[in-house]
C-alpha cells in the first residue's frame, strides 16, 4: 500500500468513528456528484490483474519463488516447531518434520498409494485399521484434507493413531483456486474449508479447548495467491496483514486428551 493510499485510508477509518452515518452518506453523495473520489465508482485501474487467466498457471511453481500458501505453512509450523517432536507423521514426504522437527526420534510418511519411495506406510486414512492406536506423538497434514471426500473418517482416525497429548498441525483450502484438473488429475478436491467447518468436524473428536482454528490472508493475498503470485513479490506487511473475511488457508492445532 502506497504512503497516499494509506493515508486515505486512515482518514476514512477516522471519518467512520467520528462522523454520524447520515453525515457520511451525504459526504459520500457529494463525492459522487462532483466526482471527486480518488477512483470514481465503475472506474476502478486494475492494471495487468485485468485478465481471465492467472499470471501463473501452476500455482506460481513456475516462478520459482516460494508460493504465498507455502509461506503461510510454513510460517504456521514454525510458529508450533515445539510440537514436532518424538515419532512424528507427515504425508507424502518428510519434508516438514526434516525443517522445523525439534527433537524427533522417528519420522514416518504416509501414502495413499503403493509407489512412493518415501513412504513407510501405506493407508486410506478414513480406514487404516492396521495403524496401531496411540502411535505418533506429532502428526503433520497439509493441503491433504480437502482431497478427502469423508473427511470427518478421516480426522478421526488422525485423533485415534495419536498417543494422549499428541498434536496434529493441520492446514487445509479455503479460499483459493481449485487444485485439481477434472479429467485431468486422477485425484479430486472435495471440499474448501472455513473457520467454522474446520472448528467443527475437530471438535467432533478432540476436546473442545484443544482445538485451536485460525487463518491467514486478506484481499490482496488471496487475489495474489489466486493469480500464482509468488510471496517474494508482495511486501512483508501485506503478507503478514490478516483479515478473517478472507480466509486463504485454515489452520488447525489439536491436542488429543492425556
Amino acid at each position: 500500500m502506497t504512503p497516499a493510499a494509506r493515508l486515505e485510508k486512515l482518514m476514512r477509518d477516522a471519518a467512520t468513528v467520528l462522523l454520524p452515518d447520515s453525515l457520511r452518506k451525504w459526504i459520500r453523495k457529494q463525492q459522487r456528484v462532483y466526482k471527486l473520489q480518488s477512483m470514481p465508482v465503475g472506474k476502478v485501474n486494475f492494471g495487468g490483474l485485468r485478465r481471465l487467466s492467472p499470471i501463473s498457471a501452476v500455482f506460481g511453481q513456475d516462478r520459482d519463488l516460494l508460493t504465498i500458501e507455502r509461506y503461510y505453512i510454513e510460517q504456521f509450523l514454525a510458529a508450533n516447531a515445539g510440537d514436532i517432536k518424538g515419532r512424528v507423521l507427515e504425508m507424502g514426504d518428510p519434508a516438514y518434520i526434516r525443517k522445523f522437527g525439534r527433537g524427533v526420534t522417528q519420522e514416518d510418511v504416509l501414502n495413499y498409494v503403493e509407489g512412493n519411495p518415501n513412504a513407510t506406510i501405506v493407508a486410506d486414512l478414513t480406514d487404516a485399521p492396521h495403524i496401531p492406536d496411540n502411535t505418533f506423538d506429532c502428526i503433520i497434514i497439509t493441503q491433504t484434507l480437502q482431497m478427502i471426500f469423508e473427511v470427518d473418517l478421516a480426522i478421526a482416525t488422525l485423533h485415534r493413531i495419536l498417543k494422549p497429548g499428541g498434536v496434529v498441525l493441520c492446514t487445509s483450502h479455503g479460499m483459493t483456486r481449485v487444485a485439481r484438473r477434472e479429467g485431468v488429475d486422477d485425484w479430486g478436491e472435495y471440499w474448501h474449508f472455513t473457520t467454522q467447518s474446520k472448528r467443527r468436524l475437530f471438535r467432533a473428536v478432540f476436546p473442545r479447548d484443544h482445538v485451536q482454528v485460525s487463518t491467514v490472508g486478506n484481499i490482496f493475498t488471496c487475489i495474489c495467491n489466486l493469480h500464482g503470485l509468488g510471496a517474494a513479490e508482495i511486501d512483508q506487511s501485506e503478507l503478514d496483514s490478516h483479515d478473517p473475511n478472507f480466509e486463504m488457508l485454515v489452520l488447525v492445532r489439536a491436542v488429543k486428551e492425556s
